[in-house]
Protein backbone atom coordinates (compact mmCIF):
# COMPACT_ATOMS: atom_id res chain seq x y z
CA UNK A 1 0.00 0.00 0.00
CA UNK A 2 1.50 3.49 -1.02
CA UNK A 3 1.52 6.15 1.75
CA UNK A 4 0.73 9.34 1.59
CA UNK A 5 4.76 10.43 1.84
CA UNK A 6 4.94 8.09 -1.20
CA UNK A 7 2.02 9.43 -3.06
CA UNK A 8 3.40 12.78 -2.75
CA UNK A 9 6.49 12.45 -3.79
CA UNK A 10 4.97 10.27 -7.13
CA UNK A 11 2.59 12.73 -7.38
CA UNK A 12 5.87 15.88 -7.42
CA UNK A 13 7.64 13.92 -9.88
CA UNK A 14 4.97 13.78 -12.34
CA UNK A 15 4.22 17.46 -11.98
CA UNK A 16 7.75 18.22 -12.38
CA UNK A 17 7.48 15.89 -15.76
CA UNK A 18 4.37 17.88 -16.87
CA UNK A 19 6.12 20.95 -16.40
CA UNK A 20 8.90 20.25 -18.37
CA UNK A 21 7.07 18.72 -21.31
CA UNK A 22 5.07 21.62 -21.35
CA UNK A 23 7.74 24.05 -21.71
CA UNK A 24 9.36 21.39 -24.59
CA UNK A 25 8.79 23.30 -27.41
CA UNK A 26 10.26 20.97 -31.22
CA UNK A 27 12.51 22.82 -33.30
CA UNK A 28 11.09 23.22 -37.21
CA UNK A 29 12.50 21.62 -39.39
CA UNK A 30 11.99 23.31 -42.97
CA UNK A 31 13.72 22.73 -46.17
CA UNK A 32 13.65 25.70 -48.63
CA UNK A 33 15.57 26.55 -51.54
CA UNK A 34 16.98 29.99 -51.96
CA UNK A 35 18.44 32.46 -54.91
CA UNK A 36 21.64 34.44 -53.87
CA UNK A 37 21.80 37.47 -56.81
CA UNK A 38 25.49 38.26 -57.03
CA UNK A 39 24.48 41.61 -56.01
CA UNK A 40 23.34 40.68 -52.61
CA UNK A 41 26.19 42.02 -50.27
CA UNK A 42 26.48 40.01 -47.12
CA UNK A 43 27.78 43.04 -45.19
CA UNK A 44 24.59 44.78 -45.35
CA UNK A 45 22.66 42.18 -44.22
CA UNK A 46 19.38 43.04 -42.14
CA UNK A 47 20.29 46.93 -42.96
CA UNK A 48 16.36 48.21 -43.15
CA UNK A 49 18.09 51.71 -42.70
CA UNK A 50 19.82 51.18 -45.95
CA UNK A 51 17.96 52.27 -49.35
CA UNK A 52 20.84 51.13 -52.08
CA UNK A 53 20.78 53.83 -54.66
CA UNK A 54 21.38 53.39 -58.34
CA UNK A 55 25.18 54.18 -58.91
CA UNK A 56 24.06 56.88 -61.77
CA UNK A 57 27.59 59.07 -61.21
CA UNK A 58 29.94 56.35 -60.87
CA UNK A 59 30.82 57.86 -57.29
CA UNK A 60 32.55 55.16 -55.54
CA UNK A 61 31.50 57.12 -52.18
CA UNK A 62 27.96 57.07 -53.64
CA UNK A 63 26.92 54.27 -50.44
CA UNK A 64 28.15 52.69 -47.50
CA UNK A 65 30.06 49.96 -49.87
CA UNK A 66 32.45 50.98 -51.82
CA UNK A 67 32.03 51.63 -55.69
CA UNK A 68 33.81 51.69 -59.36
CA UNK A 69 35.13 55.33 -60.22
CA UNK A 70 33.08 54.76 -63.31
CA UNK A 71 29.74 53.24 -64.51
CA UNK A 72 30.01 50.02 -64.99
CA UNK A 73 28.15 47.76 -67.82
CA UNK A 74 26.07 46.04 -65.63
CA UNK A 75 25.53 49.58 -63.57
CA UNK A 76 23.40 47.60 -60.66
CA UNK A 77 22.76 48.65 -57.11
CA UNK A 78 24.08 46.41 -54.69
CA UNK A 79 20.80 44.52 -52.99
CA UNK A 80 20.01 43.34 -49.43
CA UNK A 81 20.51 39.84 -49.23
CA UNK A 82 17.58 37.32 -47.92
CA UNK A 83 17.04 35.83 -45.14
CA UNK A 84 15.43 32.42 -42.98
CA UNK A 85 13.97 32.43 -39.82
CA UNK A 86 15.92 30.56 -37.48
CA UNK A 87 16.49 30.46 -33.62
CA UNK A 88 18.71 29.69 -31.25
CA UNK A 89 20.53 26.19 -31.69
CA UNK A 90 18.90 25.86 -35.06
CA UNK A 91 21.28 23.30 -37.19
CA UNK A 92 21.46 24.69 -40.77
CA UNK A 93 22.62 22.35 -43.30
CA UNK A 94 22.90 23.82 -47.38
CA UNK A 95 22.94 21.76 -50.54
CA UNK A 96 24.58 22.87 -53.89
CA UNK A 97 22.35 21.76 -56.42
CA UNK A 98 24.91 22.94 -59.20
CA UNK A 99 22.96 25.59 -60.54
CA UNK A 100 23.78 29.15 -60.96
CA UNK A 101 27.00 30.78 -60.72
CA UNK A 102 28.27 33.76 -60.45
CA UNK A 103 30.70 36.22 -62.40
CA UNK A 104 33.00 39.01 -61.15
CA UNK A 105 34.83 41.77 -63.15
CA UNK A 106 32.77 42.69 -66.04
CA UNK A 107 32.76 39.56 -67.30
CA UNK A 108 36.09 39.70 -67.58
CA UNK A 109 38.99 37.20 -65.52
CA UNK A 110 37.59 33.95 -64.09
CA UNK A 111 34.79 32.19 -65.60
CA UNK A 112 31.66 31.65 -63.58
CA UNK A 113 32.22 30.85 -59.33
CA UNK A 114 29.92 28.00 -57.68
CA UNK A 115 29.05 29.03 -54.05
CA UNK A 116 31.91 27.17 -53.01
CA UNK A 117 34.02 30.48 -54.55
CA UNK A 118 37.28 30.71 -56.60
CA UNK A 119 40.20 28.95 -54.60
CA UNK A 120 41.48 27.76 -51.01
CA UNK A 121 42.21 31.91 -50.01
CA UNK A 122 42.83 35.24 -51.60
CA UNK A 123 39.62 37.38 -50.22
CA UNK A 124 40.36 39.34 -47.01
CA UNK A 125 37.83 41.61 -46.42
CA UNK A 126 36.89 44.45 -43.16
CA UNK A 127 34.18 44.66 -41.64
CA UNK A 128 31.00 47.07 -41.99
CA UNK A 129 29.20 48.61 -39.14
CA UNK A 130 28.03 45.80 -36.99
CA UNK A 131 28.93 42.83 -39.58
CA UNK A 132 32.15 40.70 -39.04
CA UNK A 133 35.32 41.22 -42.18
CA UNK A 134 36.03 37.78 -44.08
CA UNK A 135 38.76 35.82 -45.01
CA UNK A 136 38.68 33.19 -46.66
CA UNK A 137 38.18 32.24 -50.63
CA UNK A 138 37.06 34.66 -53.24
CA UNK A 139 33.18 35.39 -53.80
CA UNK A 140 31.71 31.98 -52.19
CA UNK A 141 28.54 31.51 -51.09
CA UNK A 142 28.67 32.91 -46.79
CA UNK A 143 26.04 33.27 -44.01
CA UNK A 144 25.42 35.56 -40.90
CA UNK A 145 23.50 35.10 -37.90
CA UNK A 146 21.38 38.28 -36.66
CA UNK A 147 18.85 39.05 -34.34
CA UNK A 148 15.91 41.33 -34.47
CA UNK A 149 17.87 44.75 -34.27
CA UNK A 150 19.76 46.44 -37.31
CA UNK A 151 23.34 45.76 -36.91
CA UNK A 152 24.08 49.50 -38.06
CA UNK A 153 26.71 49.91 -35.54
CA UNK A 154 29.93 48.34 -33.77
CA UNK A 155 31.55 46.71 -32.35
CA UNK A 156 31.73 43.98 -35.01
CA UNK A 157 32.75 40.77 -33.71
CA UNK A 158 35.72 39.21 -34.63
CA UNK A 159 36.26 38.13 -38.26
CA UNK A 160 36.78 34.06 -38.77
CA UNK A 161 39.57 33.29 -40.93
CA UNK A 162 38.69 30.32 -43.51
CA UNK A 163 41.88 30.06 -45.24
CA UNK A 164 44.50 27.02 -45.74
CA UNK A 165 46.02 28.78 -42.11
CA UNK A 166 42.87 29.50 -40.37
CA UNK A 167 39.65 27.06 -40.06
CA UNK A 168 39.78 26.44 -43.60
CA UNK A 169 36.66 25.51 -45.39
CA UNK A 170 36.47 21.63 -44.27
CA UNK A 171 34.85 21.45 -40.57
CA UNK A 172 32.06 19.65 -39.77
CA UNK A 173 30.41 21.92 -37.59
CA UNK A 174 30.33 25.64 -36.58
CA UNK A 175 29.44 28.30 -34.52
CA UNK A 176 29.20 31.39 -35.29
CA UNK A 177 28.26 34.49 -33.17
CA UNK A 178 26.16 36.79 -34.21
CA UNK A 179 27.08 39.39 -36.44
CA UNK A 180 29.93 37.13 -37.82
CA UNK A 181 30.30 36.33 -41.30
CA UNK A 182 30.87 32.79 -42.21
CA UNK A 183 31.65 30.75 -44.87
CA UNK A 184 29.29 27.96 -46.55
CA UNK A 185 30.23 27.32 -50.10
CA UNK A 186 29.23 24.43 -51.02
CA UNK A 187 27.72 22.75 -47.79
CA UNK A 188 29.59 19.61 -47.47
CA UNK A 189 32.95 18.50 -46.21
CA UNK A 190 35.61 16.62 -48.42
CA UNK A 191 34.28 13.53 -47.60
CA UNK A 192 30.87 15.02 -48.79
CA UNK A 193 29.41 14.92 -45.78
CA UNK A 194 26.68 17.68 -45.21
CA UNK A 195 28.52 20.42 -43.02
CA UNK A 196 26.15 21.80 -39.66
CA UNK A 197 26.36 25.60 -38.79
CA UNK A 198 24.37 25.85 -35.52
CA UNK A 199 22.23 28.95 -34.79
CA UNK A 200 23.61 31.32 -31.57
CA UNK A 201 21.19 31.72 -29.01
CA UNK A 202 19.16 35.32 -29.83
CA UNK A 203 20.10 34.60 -33.75
CA UNK A 204 16.22 35.28 -35.20
CA UNK A 205 17.46 35.23 -39.16
CA UNK A 206 20.30 33.90 -41.17
CA UNK A 207 21.16 35.76 -43.84
CA UNK A 208 23.00 34.29 -47.39
CA UNK A 209 25.08 36.87 -49.37
CA UNK A 210 28.46 37.45 -50.89
CA UNK A 211 31.43 38.91 -49.71
CA UNK A 212 32.65 40.96 -52.42
CA UNK A 213 35.62 43.89 -52.55
CA UNK A 214 38.07 45.19 -55.14
CA UNK A 215 40.19 42.08 -55.61
CA UNK A 216 38.52 40.82 -52.85
CA UNK A 217 40.42 42.54 -50.14
CA UNK A 218 40.11 45.98 -48.20
CA UNK A 219 36.41 47.90 -47.83
CA UNK A 220 33.63 45.47 -48.71
CA UNK A 221 32.09 46.62 -51.97
CA UNK A 222 32.58 46.53 -55.81
CA UNK A 223 28.81 44.23 -56.48
CA UNK A 224 28.20 47.02 -59.01
CA UNK A 225 29.67 44.93 -62.04
CA UNK A 226 28.76 41.45 -60.36
CA UNK A 227 25.77 38.96 -62.25
CA UNK A 228 24.39 35.64 -61.61
CA UNK A 229 23.06 33.78 -59.19
CA UNK A 230 23.40 31.35 -56.76
CA UNK A 231 20.98 28.54 -56.47
CA UNK A 232 20.63 25.82 -52.84
CA UNK A 233 18.76 24.40 -50.83
CA UNK A 234 18.61 25.48 -46.97
CA UNK A 235 17.65 23.16 -44.27
CA UNK A 236 16.81 24.24 -41.37
CA UNK A 237 16.77 20.75 -38.55
CA UNK A 238 16.32 18.66 -41.96
CA UNK A 239 19.22 17.24 -44.49
CA UNK A 240 18.17 19.11 -47.52
CA UNK A 241 17.84 17.54 -50.85
CA UNK A 242 18.72 18.36 -53.70
CA UNK A 243 15.43 16.93 -55.81
CA UNK A 244 12.46 17.76 -53.67
CA UNK A 245 10.65 14.16 -53.36
CA UNK A 246 6.90 14.41 -55.13
CA UNK A 247 4.56 15.41 -53.00
CA UNK A 248 1.87 12.22 -52.29
CA UNK A 249 -0.16 13.23 -49.46
CA UNK A 250 -1.81 16.45 -47.84
CA UNK A 251 0.72 16.79 -45.03
CA UNK A 252 3.22 17.17 -48.18
CA UNK A 253 0.77 19.86 -49.73
CA UNK A 254 0.84 21.65 -46.32
CA UNK A 255 4.58 21.30 -46.38
CA UNK A 256 5.10 22.90 -49.67
CA UNK A 257 2.69 25.99 -48.66
CA UNK A 258 5.01 26.18 -45.37
CA UNK A 259 8.22 26.37 -47.66
CA UNK A 260 6.54 29.11 -50.64
CA UNK A 261 6.50 31.73 -47.58
CA UNK A 262 8.85 34.03 -48.38
CA UNK A 263 10.92 36.44 -46.45
CA UNK A 264 12.60 38.37 -49.05
CA UNK A 265 12.70 42.18 -50.04
CA UNK A 266 14.83 43.67 -52.29
CA UNK A 267 15.18 46.39 -54.54
CA UNK A 268 16.67 45.93 -57.83
CA UNK A 269 16.98 49.55 -59.78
Amino acid sequence: MMTYGARSQVGTVVGLLVVLLAGMTPASAVVTSVTIDGSDAIFIAGRADLLPIPPLDGNPNAFVLVRHAFITPEAIAETLPPFIPVSGGDVIRVADPAEGGVHFFNGLGPPFFGPGGNGVSGSDLLSLDGISGYIGPEGPLAGVFLDDSIPSSGPAPATLDFSPSGLGVDSPSLSPVLGQVFYIGDGVTSGNDFQEFIAPAGATRLFLGIPDGFGFDGPPGAYDDNDGVYQVRVGVNEIPSVIPEPLTSTFGLMGLSALVLSLRRRSNS
